[in-house]
């Protein structure tokens, strides 16, 4: 019978036993009585919502996946039922907003941007408008009914929004013990973590968070979004594996002679992406002039029969984010771009996106773009892998002329495709659609909204926080925002439960 007496460690053991418990017990004295428990406080929220965020964005990833090919299996019975699928979907996603949570609509990019520009540790905090618990559930549930429809939209902008509101939601279940974290930079952390685990790329996740979400100096929260972005991008990959967002596509070698058609591409699609926003912006404006329930409903009713209309015309390239056509010009072994895939990929997100739903504008800017490069690389006649490099150019152009962040577009289209061969190549790109988008309009898409959003908080009496006005020496600097007079949250429709 076997002894029930453990054995007795040797003399060797014993003294390895004693150092360890000996090292245990220092560490543990430090970490409580030292900087480096609150080192460990500080960084805590942070490592717990990254987690959060990767977790949420995976399976909002996978959920609009699922989503779209249900619509592209109806569409494939029958084509024509796109006019019946676009008006009901369209109009969920827009009653979803309208009910629950206005400030889920659009992109909600711009709403990230307001809420970090409102933000402070203070009771008058106003960030809570756009960035919370109800803001996640409408946001998810209205862009899958406006996917569910084909709309043109994507998931990576709502999954900013998303993750801010994730962040600002651990932030706010901080007890008063805690050490003081700052409730800004929990949000400029959660946009770059979103941002990682959307695309599973960390570099444009942080480039975007310095170029795009604020004016504060890197130093203050180089940290926090380097932890975030990684723990939010490892969480993203443990579940869904190493991937890129669009693979390994071929490419040829290109030299300065070849810059010209790179010039060419950047300066129309780039352009191309700037009119895109404005139309957006006129059609937003129009939406918002009507008054009443009825005429909005009818106004998104429209926006999805001039979308079936549009997929009618130019074919199913006109649904879902894009991805598909990226996939196709970057892959298929023979590739005819034409200007049907221009027209879809402009109008089919223009329609979805005014509607009055959720739904994102990133991956439809990307497919837009390689439409555009696409057609206009054939008028040099390039091989298949010098049509990639225009292709990627397009996308990189497109996209800086609807963000106006050239580094954040150029760095992501790199990353979804490993290809560091043409980084030259995709910033010049991007500097050259900077260049020319600035030229039509001197703000981004999101930086107009984010100022009709502040406009319109109460507070703020309707005006520009964004606009100028002149001092007494002739001057002009910036309209101050007043300061917060409005009520604290409550659970009523568009303000939350954050």
């Amino acid at each position: 019978m076997p002894s029930t007496v453990p054995p007795t460690p040797s003399r060797f053991g014993r003294r390895l036993q004693r150092q360890v418990t000996a090292a245990l017990a220092w560490l543990g004295r430090k970490v409580m009585n030292s900087r480096m428990k609150e080192l460990t406080l500080l960084t805590l929220p942070y490592q717990v919502a990254a987690v959060i965020t990767a977790l949420v964005a995976v399976g909002y990833a996978k959920l609009f996946a699922l989503v779209e090919q249900v619509q592209v299996w109806i569409i494939g019975l029958q084509p024509d039922r796109v006019f019946i699928s676009a008006p009901l979907a369209f109009l969920l996603s827009w009653w979803l907003v309208r009910r629950f949570a206005p400030l889920a609509a659009g992109s909600g990019i711009p709403q990230l941007m307001a809420a970090i520009d409102v933000a402070d540790d203070r009771g008058t905090d106003r960030s809570w408008r756009f960035l919370n618990v109800r803001i996640i559930l409408v946001k998810v549930a209205s862009s899958l009914a406006m996917a569910m429809g084909g709309g043109a939209v994507g998931r990576e902008g709502p999954t900013l929004q998303i993750a801010g509101s994730v962040y600002r939601s651990v932030h706010k279940l901080l007890p008063p013990f805690w050490p003081r974290v700052s409730r800004k930079v929990m949000m400029i952390t959660g946009g770059a973590a979103g941002l990682s685990a959307a695309f599973n790329t960390p570099l444009g996740g942080i480039v975007f968070a310095v170029e795009e979400l604020t004016r504060t100096h890197i130093a203050q929260f180089r940290t926090a979004v380097l932890t975030a972005v990684i723990l939010a991008g490892m969480t993203a990959q443990l579940l869904l594996g190493t991937y890129l967002f669009l693979g390994y596509p071929k490419l040829e070698p290109v030299g300065f002679s070849f810059m010209y058609k790179v010039l060419a591409i950047g300066l129309c699609a780039g352009a191309t992406g700037a009119l895109f926003c404005k139309a957006v912006l006129l059609l937003d404006k129009w939406r918002r002039a009507l008054k009443g329930a009825m005429a909005q409903a009818l106004f998104a009713v429209g926006c999805a029969l001039a979308f079936a209309c549009t997929v009618k015309l130019t074919g199913t390239i006109a649904l879902g984010s894009g991805k598909h056509l990226l996939e196709s010009y970057l892959f298929d072994a023979a590739v005819d771009p034409g200007w049907r895939d221009i027209a879809a990929r402009t109008l089919g997100p223009l329609f979805s996106f005014s509607a009055g739903g959720a739904g994102g504008i990133f991956a439809p800017s990307l497919a837009g773009g390689a439409a555009v490069g696409g057609w206009i690389a054939q008028w040099f006649e390039p091989s298949r892998g010098e049509l990639n490099v225009l292709v990627l150019a397009g996308m990189t152009a497109f996209l800086t002329g609807v963000s106006r962040s050239p580094f954040t577009s150029a760095i992501l289209v790199l990353e979804m495709t490993d290809r560091h061969s043409v980084i030259f190549q995709l910033m010049y790109a991007a500097m050259v659609a900077y260049l020319i988008s600035h030229t039509i309009d001197k703000r981004s898409y999101y930086e107009r909204m984010k100022l009709r959003l502040l406009a319109a908080m109460p507070g703020n009496g309707g005006r520009d926080p964004g606009a100028e006005h002149s001092t007494g020496n002739g001057a002009r600097r910036p309209t101050p925002i007043p300061p917060p007079d409005d009520p604290p949250p409550s659970p009523t429709a568009g303000y939350g439960l954050g």
